[in-house]
């Protein structure tokens, strides 16, 4: 990766107060937000003793990087290539390859932030237990981040212009949500719908997240999920993927 072309992005994404307000600072806000109503802070039989705001830490952990990866990253992408960024680089030395991993950097780091600080507020706003196997959940929340740059690279590689990425984006980003557990956590939901929700990028990161969160090793079928999403994704990436 070339380290001038990443110090350039960084600033440029420095300069993007609605990039650094929605993966930053919104999934903390929402769980602020979520944590101030009384009877999400009490504990749930249905829950298997734990608390709404307990479930939601995990929910808001994903967020941030599904907000990353389907919102901000293909809109970047995807106008660097319509205002033909991307074609002038290829006959300079910087390779587009090379802006390319600075953007998985500069988002998977953004993402990987927007965790900490959801976590860390968990913790010390609402007495949220920090994941019981830490291990496991940095396993789960890397294979998280990197299934969400390779949708998000999807979306850009099959997107000609930014309103087009947006409405791709937008179209997987609310489904998306959903299986993460935005609107119902995973342990709320019937068994049938977590076992399909299961299969999905972010139902299986949720789950393998949970699992961790509570000392349990992430379970290898969550896991592998999220596996073969990362090489289907990343494999139709490469194979659709355009620089002009």
């Amino acid at each position: 990766m070339n380290t001038a072309v990443l110090r350039t992005e960084i600033r440029l994404f420095r300069r993007e107060p609605g990039a650094l307000f929605w993966i930053l600072l919104f999934p903390t806000l929402l769980l602020v937000i979520l944590g101030s109503i009384p009877s999400f802070r009490q504990h749930q039989a249905d829950l298997g003793g734990l608390r709404t705001i307990d479930v939601y830490v995990p929910v808001a952990v994903l967020l941030g990087l599904i907000v990353g990866g389907l919102q901000s990253m293909p809109q970047t992408l995807t106008g660097y290539r319509e205002r033909g960024i991307l074609r002038r680089m290829a006959t300079t030395p910087v390779r587009p390859g090379a802006l390319l991993s600075a953007q998985t950097a500069v988002y998977g780091g953004a993402a990987l932030a927007s965790a900490l600080l959801v976590l860390a507020v968990g913790r010390l706003a609402f007495g949220v237990r920090l994941p019981r196997q830490p291990l496991g959940y940095l396993l789960a929340l890397l294979a998280a981040v990197l299934v969400a740059l390779a949708l998000g690279s999807v979306v850009s590689a099959l997107s000609r212009t930014t309103k087009i990425a947006g409405a791709i984006g937008s179209a997987v980003f609310f489904p998306s949500m959903f299986c993460a557990g935005v609107w119902l956590p995973v342990q709320s939901m019937p068994h049938l719908m977590a076992r399909i929700v299961g299969f999905t990028p972010f139902g299986a990161a949720a789950q393998a997240l949970n699992q961790a969160a509570a000392g349990h090793w992430p379970g290898w079928g969550h896991l592998g999920v999220l596996a073969v999403w990362i090489l289907l994704l990343t494999g139709a990436a490469v194979r659709w993927f355009r620089w002009e």
